[in-house]
């Protein structure tokens, strides 16, 4: 009975063109630009125009994972190595898309410090161990002859405002800040020691991370969260100041002055991905770069086309969907991203 009157609904919205819309709940792990088109797309309208009534939920690492295999959520922005650490585990996690190339991510430390050298032997602030912080760090104590044995590492635990608050208190000597929270630490007299976007040979993209069995049993979803991402960038990149609003809305303490500065970094970098391939360089990066033995051995043996999938990102294309929403001219970029993306 339940069923019928379901369907007479349904029939009901649609003759009067008003088809319901689907409940959706996407994971963020971090409060920061990585976040930035979901924060954009839900104010913007874009779930809705593409059929969704999305819920946002902040969940850190490793429990955005969980909430992905346990279905609590449909999809996580997730860092690249965390999404290849936990896919690489039974292959049931697959990551299609990538939207986001690199975070301003400075490692912080008290005026004492001269370089990233001086902190050998000392102690950094992560939030947990082998998590995108955990990997970054590694990645610039590397540039400067260390290694991740050199240094003592003290899981926080929390976010960015856990870890800026653990240095600021003297818990740790050092940690590893996204923009804008280092800004409001520089003007205390903290310093950046070193940042990840100075080294274009440091890979730390985002990925759109799915359980497997989902995308397989509803395959236009992907799809459907690549153009609403892509609908988001796009006016992420024409109004400003409705992506400041919008970021601010969701991030009420930070200080709009410092929001503008990192919108126009991104906006000079092209941060966001307008043809969101996966790259090949970014996963072979993160195969080279393990957090550990066991995870070197673990993401070495692995087959990654078993969980990286581009071709929704394909398909996207040849439908001529990104020429449609950003013009001709997007069509170099297509060629270009299509051409060094992991297949």
């Amino acid at each position: 009975m339940l069923k019928v009157l379901t369907s007479l609904l349904l029939a009901v919205l649609a003759a009067y063109g008003q088809t319901p819309l689907r409940d959706i709940t996407i994971n963020f792990a971090t409060r920061t630009g990585t976040t930035w088109p979901l924060y954009i797309a839900q104010e913007g309208g874009y779930f809705e125009k593409y059929g969704m009534k999305a819920k946002l939920v902040f969940a850190v690492h490793p429990a955005a994972v969980a909430m992905i295999v346990s279905g609590d959520a449909q999809m996580t922005n997730y860092p690249l190595e965390q999404a290849m650490q936990a896919s690489s585990k039974d292959g049931s996690l697959v990551m299609i898309g990538s939207p986001y190339r690199k975070s301003l991510f400075a490692l912080m430390a008290s005026d004492n410090f001269a370089t990233v050298r001086d902190l050998k032997g000392k102690t950094i602030g992560v939030s947990q161990l082998g998590d995108a912080p955990y990997n970054y760090a590694v990645g610039l104590l590397s540039k400067f002859g260390l290694g991740p044995r050199d240094v003592q590492w003290v899981p926080i635990g929390t976010d960015v405002n856990g870890r800026a608050a653990a240095l600021l208190s003297g818990r740790v000597d050092a940690t590893m800040l996204t923009a804008p929270i280092y800004f409001k630490l520089e003007q205390r007299g903290f310093k950046s020691l070193a940042n990840t976007s100075d080294y274009d040979d440091i890979y730390a993209p985002t990925v759109y991370l799915y359980k497997k069995s989902l995308a397989a049993a509803d395959p236009k979803l992907p799809e459907l969260m690549i153009k609403v991402h892509a609908e988001a960038i796009k006016r992420f990149y024409e109004d400003k100041a409705f992506a400041v609003k919008a970021y601010l809305k969701y991030n009420k303490n930070d200080d709009p002055a410092d929001i503008e500065r990192v919108y126009d970094y991104y906006a000079r970098t092209n941060t966001f991905e307008r043809v969101p391939y996966l790259g090949a360089a970014a996963v072979r990066y993160m195969i080279d770069h393990p957090v550990d033995a066991q995870s070197a051995a673990q993401l070495k043996k692995f087959d990654f086309r078993a969980v990286v999938d581009n071709a929704a990102v394909d398909r996207l294309v040849r439908e001529g969907f990104f020429e449609k929403l950003y013009g001709p001219s997007i069509k170099a970029e297509e060629d270009r991203q299509g051409k060094s993306a992991f297949r």
